[in-house]
């Protein structure tokens, strides 16, 4: 016992006279030096974690799970972080998505094409960007949200958490005859995963509305209005070969404002390992008698989505 206390007492003297040295030190530097040299910060930082009762509280990983060491834990997902999202499309398929800023000034153009970047709380957990064009034809909007979701039960892999988030953003974009096997997988209301992760996901849900709240209404919208729907084949969908698991979303909306143009939205998400990736294409005519083109829109939306995906995989 008095050893112990004595090599407790031993270590914090050693800090006190480790943080006397590096003021000392940053009085002779003056403001152009650093709080801390170097080898003052890892000295520090060692006997820091000598001091702790708690010998796993250094290097604490802000992903680990609950409960992860009393038991065995699922594995983590493959993605720690996420794509920056205006940086990822490249300007020559941005140019051919929104074909009006190419009669736009150079200056705007480039503002444009630099797009939106979203707000969210933490872009390894979150982000978005979105970029609008009007041209004389038509007007365009392209948004992508990435969202990487982390499940905090440790029974509970990360990869299985962003499945069953997948399969409710599915569920609800789609009808019941595309998707007849996705309803039942559904994870119950209020399980205990749903409680555990919910208070992150919630969180990053909520940044992430400001850019997804209008596809949604845009569908619900459509969904009532029934103009136009996509020709037979090109209905909303689940889509093979894209990431784990994908879907397509077309929905005839009404322009809003008082305008009679008619609009349509398409929705490509797809889900690889633990991040969901979202592209919303919105095309809305300059007349009243033009309607935009659903087999086009999904070309578009698909050949963005494909192109993320292989993005994320390498």
């Amino acid at each position: 016992m008095q050893r112990t206390a004595y090599a407790t007492r031993h270590k914090a003297s050693r800090v006190r006279a480790a943080l006397k040295a590096a003021r000392a030190a940053r009085a002779r530097r003056g403001a152009r030096g650093s709080l801390l040299s170097v080898p003052a910060a890892a000295l520090l930082a060692a006997l820091a974690t000598g001091c702790t009762s708690d010998p796993g509280a250094a290097g604490t990983d802000v992903d680990a799970k609950i409960g992860e060491s009393t038991g065995t834990v699922a594995p983590p997902g493959k993605y720690r972080t996420l794509l920056e999202p205006c940086g990822s499309v490249g300007r020559s398929t941005l140019g051919e998505l929104l074909p009006g800023a190419a009669e736009l000034p150079e200056d705007q153009r480039q503002k444009i094409l630099r797009g939106e970047p979203a707000s969210t709380f933490d872009t390894d957990r979150r982000a978005g960007c979105s970029w609008k064009a009007a041209g004389a034809g038509a007007s365009h909007t392209l948004s992508l949200d990435f969202e990487r979701v982390v499940s905090y039960d440790a029974a509970v892999s990360d990869n299985d958490r962003a499945q069953e988030v997948f399969v409710r953003k599915q569920v609800a974009a789609l009808p019941d005859s595309a998707v007849p096997s996705s309803r039942s997988s559904q994870p119950p209301e209020g399980s205990a995963d749903d409680r555990n992760d919910d208070r992150n996901d919630d969180r990053s849900d909520s940044q992430g509305d400001d850019q997804s709240g209008d596809e949604s209404s845009d569908q619900s919208d459509g969904e009532s209005g029934g103009e136009s729907e996509p020709a037979e084949g090109l209905e909303s969908r689940v889509l093979d070969d894209l990431g784990d698991a994908a879907f397509l979303s077309d929905v005839p909306t009404p322009a809003g404002g008082g305008s009679t143009a008619q609009r349509r939205t398409v929705s490509v998400a797809f889900r690889t390992s633990n991040v969901i990736v979202t592209v919303v294409y919105t095309e809305q005519s300059g007349s009243t008698t033009a309607v935009p083109d659903s087999e086009e829109l999904q070309d578009k939306a698909q050949s963005l989505a494909r192109s993320l995906a292989g993005e994320f995989s390498e």
